[in-house]
C-alpha cells in the first residue's frame, strides 16, 4: 500500500511539473503576420520589454494592417511597418515613415540575427549614436549560412566597429581642441593629437571585453543561417516560431531598384496568444 501511495505521489508531482511547464509556455506572446503568401507567427521576448510593449500596442491598434513589406532583399531580410506604405503608389519611395517617436535600444547579446529573428529597424550612423529603434518599422532575417572562419572574420569587423564608435565619442569630447587646430592651420599637430587619442582608445578597448559570438549563435549561423554583421547594432525582440517557409517565399519575390516588391505584399497583424 505504501509503495502504491509513493508511486502515486511521484506521478502527481511529474504531472504538476508538466502542467507548470505547459503553463509557462502558454504565457509566451505570439503575433500572427498574415500575407498573400502565407502566415508568419512570431513570439516576442520578455527581456526586451520596451519593444514588446510598443509592438503589441501598435498591433492592438491595428496600426500594421494593410501596410506593406516595402523592402525585401533575398538572403538578407524582409522589412515592413512604414505607415507611408498604406495605399502607396508604385513610384513612392518608402522606408522613412514611423509613428513619430523612437524606442531606446535594448540590444541583448542573448538575442542575435539568426534566420527568423524579428528586429527593429533604425537610423544608422552618427545621426543615431544611441542606436534607438524606429517606433514601428521592423524586419525579419532570412540571411544565409556562414562558416566558422567567416564568423571569425566577422568578430574582428565588429570589434573594429566598436573601437571606431569609441573613437568617435572621444573625438566629440575633443571638439574644442579640433577647432583650435583648424584655426591655427596646424595639420601636423592635429595628426599627432589624433594618433595619441587613437592609441589611447585602442588601449582602453583592449582592456575591456571583446565581442565574440556565443556557442549558440555560432551553431545557428553555421546551420540555419542568419546575418551576423547586424549583431550588437540593432535590437532583436522576437523570433519566428512558425512560417519560415513563408519568409523564404517573400524574400524570393521580384523587386524594383528600391528593393520594393513589384507586386505589393500587404500584412494583417494580430495577437494570437
Amino acid at each position: 500500500m505504501k509503495r502504491i501511495v509513493f508511486f502515486l505521489l511521484i506521478t502527481l508531482s511529474i504531472a504538476a511539473i508538466a502542467c507548470g511547464n505547459k503553463e509557462k509556455k502558454s504565457d509566451e506572446t505570439v503575433v500572427s503576420i498574415k500575407t498573400e503568401l502565407g502566415e508568419i507567427k512570431v513570439k516576442l521576448y520578455d527581456d526586451t520589454p520596451k519593444h514588446k510593449k510598443n509592438f503589441l500596442k501598435l498591433v492592438n491598434e491595428g496600426f500594421y494592417n494593410d501596410l506593406l513589406f516595402h523592402r525585401v532583399i533575398n538572403h538578407f531580410m524582409i522589412q515592413g511597418g512604414d505607415p507611408m506604405s498604406h495605399n502607396a503608389g508604385k513610384n513612392i519611395i518608402l522606408g522613412g515613415g514611423g509613428p513619430g517617436y523612437t524606442i531606446p535600444a535594448e540590444i541583448n547579446p542573448k538575442h542575435f540575427h539568426k534566420k527568423g529573428a524579428l528586429a527593429a529597424a533604425r537610423r544608422g550612423g552618427m545621426a543615431n549614436p544611441e542606436k534607438r529603434s524606429s517606433g514601428s518599422q521592423f524586419y525579419i532575417i532570412q540571411g544565409e549560412i556562414y562558416t566558422n572562419e567567416a564568423l571569425d572574420t566577422m568578430e574582428m569587423i565588429i570589434n573594429d566597429r566598436r573601437k571606431n564608435e569609441l573613437m568617435n565619442k572621444h573625438l566629440s569630447a575633443m571638439k574644442d581642441e579640433i577647432i583650435e587646430f583648424k584655426k591655427k592651420n596646424d595639420r601636423a599637430g592635429f595628426d599627432i593629437r589624433i594618433a595619441e587619442e587613437r592609441e589611447r582608445v585602442d588601449s582602453i578597448y583592449a582592456a575591456g571585453p571583446q565581442f565574440t559570438f556565443s556557442d549558440e549563435a555560432r551553431k545557428a549561423y553555421t546551420t540555419i543561417g542568419g546575418y551576423p554583421s547586424l549583431d550588437d547594432e540593432y535590437t532583436v525582440f522576437g523570433e519566428v516560431v512558425e512560417g519560415l517557409d513563408v519568409l523564404d517565399k517573400i524574400a524570393a519575390v521580384k523587386t524594383d531598384k528600391q528593393n520594393r516588391p513589384v507586386n505589393n505584399i500587404s500584412m494583417q497583424v494580430e495577437v494570437v496568444k
